[in-house]
């Protein structure tokens, strides 16, 4: 078929195309004569062939799901006429690996060298609860600091983040939640971005403090100040403690200079959030040229958000660099599957009225599109939600599809920089890490300047291609990771993201 105008066809084997801007109907879409029948809203499909009844529907190549009714040419392909379905794919582990040499690029970053070796992208100083019993308290003391002068005297430190959460009581004490839950608060207490942490628990709590700095095999020091509620007196003596281990803090922190490190010290967390049906044209393999930029310098990237790779897991085995790792990729789907049915649920409920609304039907659909931003290269190992990552490369982290609990894994795993791809206009921050917002499509991108730091809406109107956007991205991270604020940053936004994944019956 010949390049269509208002319509873009992604494969040759596709039977739908993505309207490029809104269609109405009766526009020409090709050379054949080929009309829209009906209107065909932005980022929407538009079917190319006359599709039966439960034959299967191809965008990118790949199946995103089977008619539900007989569908003509021309006419919108959508939750009305598409489903998602059952089929078997081929994970041809290994099939798509390509070996390389080791990483001999040499661009550099300016980043902060923490006592251990490890370096930092920004300089924070974090007030963590081990429950929420002490959220109050702890977002208590960080208020203190936006109001004193404190910070002021010490321009080096980025500021002092309250990291809260919901839960830490009533669950199994040596469950799989706990545990979980552990883990994810242990990542951010050891995280390089970091220079202090205080955490506060109540006293009673499941999530002891003991057992989270014993899983560290790390002691109370100057730097990492544990404090209990019931031991110190209450609130307001636990609030004095509290900033008075900061204010001691503060000086340590504040004497750092940023120096160049080779680009293998970053750590990017990928996410994909209010996604649409430009999202895996635009941004998201943009991202991808990224994200193989990175990885020649020998850089991370931690693919995430088991549900929305649903569908393309095919695409991730192939590049997997063992059987092993592949296997992994399959046992988390499994997982999934078993998890959605025990709940009565159904997996395919992602994508979200938003995701719908801006030209994505199935999950099949999103995934794939989601998949774009691991780029092309070897997928190193597969992990756990909030595990240390200790590879480099990309890797995949399991995960829920909700994107602040996503990236807090992220995160908790060692990413020093977050790269989000939004089509819908995603708002979001998370502190420690700089996140960079990257936009799908202009009109959302013009809408939502304040907000979004790269607009690859210009891939669709030829102003730009993937790779010039790709590269784009790739200076991004490294201007960022140096010391420049991201739109989030400026915003303030990053204190309320830290979610945890907390599984299993809360008694």
């Amino acid at each position: 078929m010949p390049e269509l105008t208002s319509a873009l066809k992604l494969h040759p084997s596709d039977n739908v195309a993505i309207a490029r801007v809104a269609i109405t109907a009766d526009t020409v879409l090709d050379a054949h004569g080929l009309k829209a029948l009906q209107d065909i809203p932005a980022a929407h499909k538009v079917a190319l062939t006359a599709i039966a009844l439960d034959e299967a529907v191809y965008r990118y190549g790949q199946i995103i799901g089977f008619a539900t009714k007989p569908i003509s040419a021309g006419e919108h392909v959508h939750v009305h006429n598409l489903a998602i379905g059952s089929f078997s794919k081929d994970y041809a582990f290994g099939e798509d690996v390509v070996t390389s040499d080791v990483a001999t690029a040499t661009r550099t970053f300016m980043g902060i060298k923490r006592p251990d070796g490890r370096v930092a992208t920004r300089n924070y100083i974090a007030v963590i609860s081990t429950v929420n019993c002490s959220a109050s308290v702890t977002k208590k003391v960080a208020q203190y600091f936006n109001v004193s002068e404190d910070l002021h005297s010490h321009p080096n430190v980025d500021g002092i983040v309250p990291l809260t959460h919901s839960f830490g009581c009533c669950i199994d004490h040596n469950g799989e939640g706990l545990l979980q839950l552990r883990r994810t608060i242990a990542g951010y207490m050891s995280h390089a971005n970091f220079a202090g942490v205080v955490l506060i628990g109540l006293g009673c709590e499941a999530n002891q403090l003991k057992p989270l700095f014993d899983s560290q095999d790390a002691e109370p020091n100057a730097r990492l100040v544990p404090l209990v509620m019931q031991e110190l007196g209450g609130t307001q003596k636990t609030i004095d403690a509290a900033i008075e281990a900061v204010k001691k803090m503060l000086p340590e922190a504040n004497a750092i200079k940023r120096e160049p490190f080779p680009i293998s010290h970053l750590t990017v967390a990928l996410q994909c959030g209010g996604s649409d049906g430009y999202s895996g044209i635009t941004a998201n393999p943009a991202l991808g040229v990224a994200v193989d930029l990175l990885v020649a310098h020998g850089g991370t990237a931690i693919l995430s958000e088991t549900p929305e790779i649903y569908g393309a897991e095919h695409l991730l085995t192939r590049r997997a660099t063992s059987r092993e790792v592949g296997e992994k990729i399959l046992e988390r789907i499994h997982w999934w599957e078993s998890y959605a049915e025990r709940e009565r649920g159904s997996i395919d409920n992602n994508p979200t009225p938003g995701n719908k609304a801006g030209g994505l039907t199935t999950i099949l659909e999103k995934s794939l599109g989601a998949v774009a931003k691991s780029g092309s290269t070897p997928l190193m190992g597969v992990y756990r939600y909030a595990e240390p990552v200790n590879e480099k490369g990309v890797v995949f982290m399991d995960a829920p599809g909700y994107d602040p609990m996503g990236a807090t894994g992220q995160i908790a795993s060692g990413a020093n920089l977050v790269a989000f791809t939004t089509g819908r206009g995603s708002c979001f921050g998370a502190k420690p890490a700089p996140s960079i917002k990257i936009a799908t499509n202009s009109p959302m991108f013009e809408r939502m300047k304040d907000d979004m730091d790269i607009d690859c809406g210009q891939i669709m109107t030829g102003q730009a291609t993937v790779e010039e956007k790709g590269r784009e991205i790739f200076e991004a991270f490294i201007s960022i990771a140096s010391g420049e604020q991201s739109k989030s940053e400026a915003l303030g936004i990053g204190d309320e993201e830290f979610v945890p994944w907390m599984i299993g019956a809360q008694m």
